[in-house]
């Protein structure tokens, strides 16, 4: 039987290096799907501030950059990571592009978009930010539209719910 948690998988990181997901056991994340040239790219200050706020409780946030949907993620490398941080003050890992839709996807965004591989949910990415919520073993928990803001109440209770603490 395939293990319906995400430690099976690797992603890279813009430097370059491999990291396995199962380096996050025991943690709440948040995984998005990002882009630079979006209307929803100011969620990246909003992520922040969601991780700040749950960081000390066993949080964190994973951003995969990408390009399938409009072309919005024209930035490689290094180069995102400074769009990142100096226009949004991003500390949170953030890896390199990858796809998150179609026969091209990354193990991983397949992994989360199909139920029957992870267990839980039915959902494909169809624009940026769309956000997975995984908890502390591993499983996909929820998932959320690129339209819900990563400071609104639903996703701040369910991660409150995961961590079993209150903010």
């Amino acid at each position: 039987m395939i293990e319906k948690t995400i430690y099976q998988f690797s992603a890279e990181r813009l430097t370059g290096d491999t990291v396995k997901l199962e380096e996050y056991r025991g943690k709440v994340l948040l995984i998005v799907n990002t882009a630079s040239q979006c209307g929803f790219t100011p969620q990246l200050e909003d992520l922040e501030t969601l991780r700040g706020l749950y960081l000390s409780n066993g949080f964190e946030i994973l951003a995969f950059p990408s390009n399938d949907f409009g072309q919005q993620e024209p930035l490689t490398g290094d180069a995102i990571q400074e769009f990142c941080q100096v226009n949004y003050g991003v500390s949170f890992p953030v890896f390199n592009k990858i796809s998150v839709k179609g026969k091209d996807a990354h193990p991983l965004f397949r992994f989360l978009a199909n139920k029957r591989l992870n267990g839980s949910v039915s959902a494909v990415p169809r624009w940026n930010f769309y956000k997975y919520l995984i908890n502390q073993n591993g499983q996909v928990s929820d998932f959320f539209y690129p339209f819900t803001k990563p400071s609104s109440g639903r996703i701040k209770r369910k991660i409150d719910q995961l961590l079993n603490t209150k903010n």
